[in-house]
């Protein structure tokens, strides 16, 4: 069975990075119109990672899943074309007006997670419209993911794997915009769930006092992979998109070795390392997996920062420095913290870690180390990835790669060698430089320089990497098709933020009743975000009456609602 690793990449070097290290597609923005305004890309950029990765069968989707203006959607329509003209192979799309204006362009349409993707219903209906594929939410649980694939057997699911997590279903999240007027839905997010609030009673009783209440551990359902293909997720994807090349590259080659445990990978090639893949080496926050299976600890309500990997525990603190019990190298410029503080290592003598500022910490107290030098060296190394092919010589040199793609190079020389056997081990000796499976001389071999052999090989696999670009074949776009909407209402949670997305709905028989939020803001109390966290388990409240609210560090305040059937917490405005 095959599946699809996707990465992130914010720029075109970080897009080689990761295909390098084993991505069989990567994601990334255009100059607009994509959920992380800051991570954007130009046109002759895209061109190269388009040209880069399809040599590798990997494809490259681009995003393009903010919702847009009546003003914007021409241009970002223009955009679409120039972006099929190089042959990217998807748009990740959130805005059914986009939906409709671009209908028509052959590339393959994936659904953004930003399109709220959480029911069954909605996700059938996507797949009734006939999209190629839609990203699911990132809180649904195994069960209700092979419910949706059950139900849409031949449709492309998309799920996340590892990453940072919105603590706010994604597209649902409108506290930012609220807030400062920087909307999550057009790329502006402020990342207010990183904030420090206190949790207070609707009478003044603080329940905790200056706590992230809204932050998140990071993803990371590694050990839970072949569950989810036997779900039915197809494209396992890694976020990013804000991230270093280093942190892309370490997190692509760790799931690259873990999921080639259970799935042949659908793109070409093998990836050599210069490091050993290790996620705890990387920014997080701690992790966790989720709703996979079941509520658990998923909150990091000290700090929003990363806290990297578990070392060991201080065993003694003596004059501003300290010793730490671990079985782990440190090194000066190391990052240390005990998840709250942190100091960068100025230098370790006699066993003793000597800070670079002044720590409050104490014997007990447990480490990590949030940044590693030496693994930052290795990580940043180059990755070769290679295509498996065989080497046939006779009186012409012929390559067969692995998917079956063959390019042949007439081989001209002049006397015949004086010692064929110290030729042909010359031959193989040089051509082995490339990593190919197997090497088969068949004749005698004029005599030539090691240089000319080396021009030979470069010769031969760039005309078989550019016929492996030739033939590279787009799945293309099936023509959408109206069908019914699973409701007859949309409400501002639709994000409905332009007229022809409007006119979408009604061509769909659902009648949009309010505009977006980013439009106007409702007269009546609206959520400001949903999410599955929820603040009273967070603080072992779980069957508690009372009635809370959180307080900013701005003293305002934003009601709470529980809706424990669902087990479900709403921020809601303060009217």
């Amino acid at each position: 069975m095959k599946t699809e690793l996707l990465s992130p990449a914010k720029d075109k070097e970080t897009a080689f990075a990761a295909i390098d290290c084993g991505a069989d597609a990567v994601y990334m923005g255009a100059a607009a119109f994509g959920a992380r305004k800051n991570a954007p890309n130009s046109l002759a950029d895209i061109r190269d990672v388009v040209n880069y990765a399809h040599k590798f069968r990997v494809k490259v989707f681009i995003t393009l899943n903010t919702i847009l203006t009546d003003s914007e959607l021409n241009e970002a329509v223009t955009l679409a074309g120039e972006l099929d003209k190089i042959g990217v192979d998807a748009l990740i799309v959130q805005d059914m007006g986009f939906l409709e204006k671009i209908k028509t362009i052959g590339i393959p349409v994936h659904i953004s997670t930003q399109a709220d993707n959480r029911d069954l219903e909605k996700v059938s209906f996507f797949n009734n419209l006939g999209v190629a594929r839609v990203v699911l939410a990132r809180e649904l649980s195994l069960k209700q993911i092979k419910e949706i694939h059950d139900a849409n057997p031949n449709l492309e699911l998309e799920a996340f794997v590892h990453g940072a997590l919105c603590v706010s279903y994604s597209g649902q999240c409108y506290l930012s915009q609220y807030i400062g007027g920087r909307s999550a839905n057009r790329g502006e997010c402020a990342q207010p769930c990183r904030k420090k609030y206190s949790v207070e009673t609707v009478d003044g009783k603080i329940i905790a006092k200056d706590i992230y209440a809204l932050c998140l551990k990071d993803f990371n359902a590694s050990n839970r992979l072949k569950d989810m293909i036997d779900a039915g997720v197809y494209s396992f994807k890694i976020e990013g998109r804000l991230k270093d090349s280093n942190y892309v590259k370490n997190i692509t080659a760790y799931y690259r070795h873990e999921l080639d445990k259970y799935s042949q990978k659908s793109s070409s090639g093998n990836s050599i390392y210069p490091f050993k893949p290790n996620p705890q080496k990387s920014f997080n926050r701690g992790f966790t997996d989720y709703f996979l299976e079941k509520r658990k600890d998923c909150f990091s309500l000290n700090s929003p920062k990363s806290r990297g990997e578990y070392i060991g525990v201080i065993s003694e603190v003596k004059n501003g420095c300290i010793k730490i019990c671990t079985d782990k190298t440190i090194h000066p410029q190391d990052g240390l913290t005990d998840g709250i503080d942190g100091f960068l290592v100025n230098k370790i003598e006699n066993n003793y870690v000597y800070p670079n500022r002044p720590v409050k910490f104490k014997a007990g107290d447990k480490i990590y180390r949030n940044v590693d030098v030496e693994f930052e060296k290795q990580v940043a190394q180059k990755v070769k990835r290679q295509i498996g092919v065989n080497i046939n010589i006779t009186d012409e040199l012929t390559l067969v790669d692995e998917d079956g793609i063959k390019v042949s190079i007439p081989i001209t020389g002049g006397e015949a060698a004086k010692n064929p056997e110290k030729m042909k081990e010359t031959f193989v000796k040089q051509f082995s430089k490339t990593g190919e499976s197997d090497i088969k001389i068949a004749s005698e071999l004029p005599f030539m320089p090691v240089s000319r052999i080396n021009e030979l090989r470069r010769s031969a696999f760039d005309k078989l990497m550019q016929k492996r670009l030739d033939e590279y074949k787009r799945e293309e776009h099936k023509n959408l098709v109206y069908c019914p909407y699973y409701k007859s209402q949309i409400d501002y949670r639709g994000n409905v933020h332009n007229l022809s997305a409007k006119d979408f709905y009604k061509k769909c028989g659902a009648e949009v009743c309010e505009m977006s939020l980013e439009t106007e803001l409702p007269k009546h109390p609206v959520e400001l975000m949903r999410t599955k966290h929820c603040i009273k388990y967070a603080l072992g409240m779980c069957k508690s009456p009372e009635k809370l609210v959180l307080r900013d560090e701005y003293g305002k305040v934003y009601p709470l609602k529980f809706d424990c059937k669902k087990c479900e917490m709403s921020v809601l405005n303060n009217l």
